[in-house]
């Protein structure tokens, strides 16, 4: 064959088309977007699960993050170390989060902008509130798929029990798109869940009443509301962020200081004060003596010391006019709904986030269901050998072979091949009468279970009344 037959003639614009489709998909649905469900990007979401799979819980010690990366990358993530350190340590830092995802120790950067430490000093485990993320993800709450290299499978997503996309916002660069979503309080957003669940149409305005506004990790003060309402009703907005300021007057000199101990989120400390040095030296702002930085571990703390002639509240509207004591936040939720990207509302995300709250409590009943039913099967088969132990000594006894006792037993009581099993790995400690007392009520009880877990599945009244229990018990604990 000639090379001339190996080439396919095709319409370069078509075909540039065709696959710049395909390349802002593939970055939109496997990078840049978080999903509705868990609120997590992929990046995110193979992090903590990788984290799960080193065991490394709350209450665990801490690993390198060097071996935290390599797992990662190893398993699940086919991109560089460098972007998986960084989805890992922004998880840490109490500043980008309200809810911060990550336990770390050693330097995971500051608010001044400071990188974090390399990856082999650094340690790392999950916080307390990430074990509510992959809650029951044993027990078939979501959809596993095959990683790049199909040799293990990772979650689609993941069984969160709380609604992490409005707790900790996200932000992100698509191609053609982007997001940029609000960090809000975990306690008006279970409320405002719980009222959903309770009136599934509930008005947005009436939402409001329970999650307020934003609740920023950095604090600060939201100015006007019509753009809070405008992001709650149409998932876009602007809103008008400041930093929070006191003025301090000396006693014996008269002498006024501002002190600004919040700042707007995302906006960098140590650029801030340049920022006011820089006005101050080209005499934008006057009225300046001195500025201090005296930050430390116990809180944010920057100091403006003002000139005996100048006053302190006519400096502080400047700094908010010039410098990055006020910023505006323009709001955009755009999520993964289905896998495709969509413009959500504060209801929508809640609605979706319920959704899936109410399959995976019925993807677990019915794992629990099973794992009942199996063992209830088991004890059965154990209390008709007990109820004839005699009987089933002599054919054991009488037997060559285990599958010929096996075989004896089926065909003697009526018993699954399991149930057999079970009895010929039975100890003899459970001939003891308290022991088959012990079996008579583990097994009443697994068939109060059942029933119970049979209701549930029948029932989305019972369902949506665990989902409250679930939030109140959330809310007690982080709330």
């Amino acid at each position: 064959m000639s090379n001339d037959q190996r080439i396919i003639p095709i319409n370069l614009e078509n075909e540039m088309k065709s696959s710049y489709i395909d390349y802002s998909m593939s970055v939109i649905v496997a990078r840049a977007l978080p999903d509705v469900r868990d609120g997590l990007k992929p990046v995110h979401r193979r992090v903590l699960y990788g984290m799960h799979d080193l065991g490394l819980s709350y209450n665990k010690s801490h690993k390198k993050s060097a071996r935290i990366v390599g797992e990662v990358l190893g398993k699940y993530h086919p991109h560089g170390d460098t972007s998986v350190y960084d989805a890992m340590v922004r998880m840490a830092q109490d500043w980008s989060l309200r809810y911060p995802l990550v336990d770390g120790q050693g330097n995971f950067g500051s608010m001044d902008g400071d990188s974090p430490a390399a990856m082999r000093y650094t340690e790392a485990r999950q916080s307390r509130i990430t074990d509510e993320i992959l809650h029951d993800i044993q027990k078939d709450t979501v959809d596993f798929r095959l990683n790049f290299d199909d040799t293990l499978e990772e979650p689609a997503v993941l069984p969160s029990r709380i609604p992490t996309l409005l707790i900790n916002g996200a932000s992100g660069i698509a191609v053609g798109m982007a997001t940029n979503m609000l960090p809000h309080n975990l306690s008006e957003v279970i409320d405002g869940c719980v009222a959903m669940v309770d009136n599934p149409d509930i008005s947005i305005d009436e939402l409001i009443t329970f999650i307020k506004a934003p609740d920023f990790p950095t604090g600060g003060t939201i100015l006007g509301y019509n753009g809070v309402k405008e992001a709650f009703h149409t998932g876009r907005g602007k809103i008008v962020l400041r930093g929070k300021a006191n003025i301090e007057t000396n006693d014996k000199t008269g002498k006024e200081t501002i002190i600004i101990n919040e700042i707007p989120y995302q906006v960098n400390k140590a650029n801030l004060v340049s920022k006011i040095a820089e006005l101050v030296n080209t005499d934008k702002i006057s009225g300046i003596s001195d500025l201090r930085d005296e930050s430390d571990r116990n809180g944010l703390r920057i100091v403006v010391e003002v000139k005996r002639d100048a006053m302190a509240s006519v400096v502080l509207s400047k700094l908010y006019k010039y410098s990055y004591l006020q910023t505006s936040f323009g709001v955009n939720n755009i999520a993964l709904v289905n896998g495709r990207p969509q413009q959500l509302n504060v209801k929508q995300m809640l609605t979706e986030f319920i959704k899936f709250r109410l399959e995976v409590i019925v993807r677990r009943t019915k794992y629990d269901l099973k794992k009942a039913e199996e063992r209830a099967h088991i004890l059965e088969g154990l209390l008709k050998a007990l109820a004839n132990i005699d009987q089933v000594i002599a054919i054991i006894r009488a037997s060559k072979t285990v599958e010929v006792a096996k075989e004896g037993l089926i065909a003697a009581f009526e018993l699954s091949e399991i149930q057999a099993k079970a009895i010929l790995e039975m100890r003899l400690q459970k001939l003891v009468s308290l022991e088959v007392d012990k079996i008579k009520k583990e097994h009443a009880e697994l068939m109060l279970k059942i029933a119970n877990y049979k209701e549930i599945i029948a029932s989305e009244d019972l369902q949506r009344g665990i989902i409250k229990d679930e939030m109140a018990e959330l809310k007690e604990k982080y709330g």
